[in-house]
């Protein structure tokens, strides 16, 4: 009986799975297709909250976010006081700990009781350097975390995260909670009170005043998820993951709050920890909902994965590697050939409609080889390392298919190793004859090779 039963269960997974991945998404009616793209993207969400790395990026950024909180919090109060907006920073932090219900102002007070108690004019040049740094490594955290959201591996330049970073730190809280003073201003002015006397107004401005606060969480996702990963994200992707996250946050804040209120026992285990330990846990929820929703708007600007039931885990073969690597430096050289823009790791993935690990794998290869060579820096473009007609077919090949070859410890011994040497011999020699003087050049306009020729020839007779 247990049996029969987990076979019931084999079989409907498997059916599952057909239903939800068998259809090609083109083929289909937009309705359906839009559907389906949104039942692959949960598939997929929630196979990597399964595999956990999504936890343990959010569990590793709540530690660095205990650490660099203080620091973070002076850095901002000190360049909001010299533009007279500071006292805003104690009602966003108290929003922000809206979750936890009464205990969240007590950690809100205590906070800024630490911020007020730095003081950043006597910490001397030393002190103030290692302020600094220890929020830019807040923020190198966080890019290394959303960079593994978006399959990137490189990072910014030091100097460029110093500069980018640095920039974000000055003028971001100021430009933040000018907004909301303005804002609160506006929403408590005397025409707008007048206008709240008319019905229908009325109703409309106290709606808008409940959404304000999700409009704000909203397009600050936004320019998060546009500006942290070292690519370009588009803004009708970053807009859509920050919808889901923003509506994700209000949801489980609400419900951690009401968890908060029940959470009475908790208080009686841990005592004066329990406070600590939920706001470490809000904080875990709020890196996961961010995570979450950059995870989202990567499947929206890469639907080349949604057909992959394996999401970011895709294994390349020998045969897709070479074919992959093989189109994508025609890919490069024909753009270059055309006068048409340089490529990214990006364009090319999205036009081989092929995940991003493994092109950007034989990208690696073609450029530690020097076929092609890579310009900029966000995001890297990529151009041939040489004229296309130097190129040879053979030559890109060779890389390839040797790029992890290691020595070869293994003698061929008597008789049966010799003859198996030659055969493997014989075969890489009619590989390269077959493709001797052919280039990439040959491969974009289209030449055929004499053998071909006489194939084509012989077929005809």
């Amino acid at each position: 009986m247990l049996d029969r039963e987990r076979n019931d269960v084999v079989l409907l997974t498997q059916r599952l799975i057909e239903l939800i991945w068998n259809d090609e998404l083109s083929a289909l009616p937009w309705w359906r297709a839009l559907a389906l793209r949104g039942v692959r993207t949960l598939w997929l969400l929630a196979r990597e909250l399964i595999e956990g790395q999504l936890s343990m990026r959010a569990m590793s950024l709540v530690y660095t976010t205990l650490l660099s909180l203080i620091p973070l919090l002076a850095v901002s109060f000190s360049v909001l006081k010299a533009f007279g907006v500071h006292n805003q920073i104690e009602p966003a932090l108290q929003n922000f700990l809206t979750p936890l219900g009464p205990r969240g102002g007590e950690i809100s007070d205590t906070i800024i009781g630490f911020v007020d108690n730095v003081q950043v004019g006597v910490l001397g040049s030393v002190g103030l350097g290692m302020l600094f740094y220890t929020v830019v490594s807040l923020l190198q955290k966080i890019e290394r975390a959303f960079n593994y959201a978006w399959q990137v591996s490189q990072h910014r330049p030091f100097v460029e995260r110093f500069s980018d970073y640095l920039s974000v730190l000055l003028v971001g809280p100021v430009l933040v909670f000018s907004a909301l003073g303005a804002t609160a201003s506006f929403m408590s002015s005397g025409l707008v009170l007048e206008l709240t006397t008319v019905p229908v107004l009325g109703w409309m401005i106290e709606s808008a005043g409940r959404l304000i606060p999700y409009l704000f969480i909203i397009a600050a996702f936004t320019f998060v998820y546009v500006f942290v990963p070292n690519t370009r994200v588009r803004f009708g992707p970053a807009l859509v993951g920050a919808l889901v996250a923003g509506v994700l946050w209000q949801t489980i804040g609400w419900g951690f709050a009401s968890f908060v209120v029940n959470s009475t026992k908790y208080a009686a285990i841990y005592s004066g920890f329990a406070i600590l330990i939920l706001f470490m846990i809000w904080l875990y929820l709020a890196w996961l909902i961010l995570l979450v929703g950059a995870s989202i708007a990567f499947y929206q600007q890469h639907p080349e994965y949604l057909r992959l039931s394996t999401g970011r885990t895709y294994h390349v073969g020998n045969r897709q590697r070479e074919r992959l690597g093989l189109l994508a430096m025609c890919l490069i050289a024909k753009r270059h050939f055309e006068g048409m823009p340089a490529p990214s790791a990006d364009l090319l993935a999205s036009e081989l409609r092929m995940p991003m690990a493994p092109v950007a794998d034989s990208l690696e290869l073609l450029l530690d080889k020097g076929l092609i060579i890579a310009v900029g820096s966000t995001p890297e473009t990529y151009l041939p390392g040489q004229a296309p007609e130097r190129i040879e077919v053979q030559t890109v090949l060779d890389v390839l298919r040797r790029s992890d070859e290691k020595p070869d410890p293994l003698t061929l011994g008597p008789a049966p190793g010799q003859r198996l040497a030659g055969i493997l011999a014989a075969l890489e020699q009619a590989s390269a004859r077959s493709l001797s003087g052919l280039t990439v050049r040959d491969l974009l306009l289209e030449r055929e090779l004499p053998d071909e020729q006489a194939a084509k020839e012989v077929s005809t007779r």
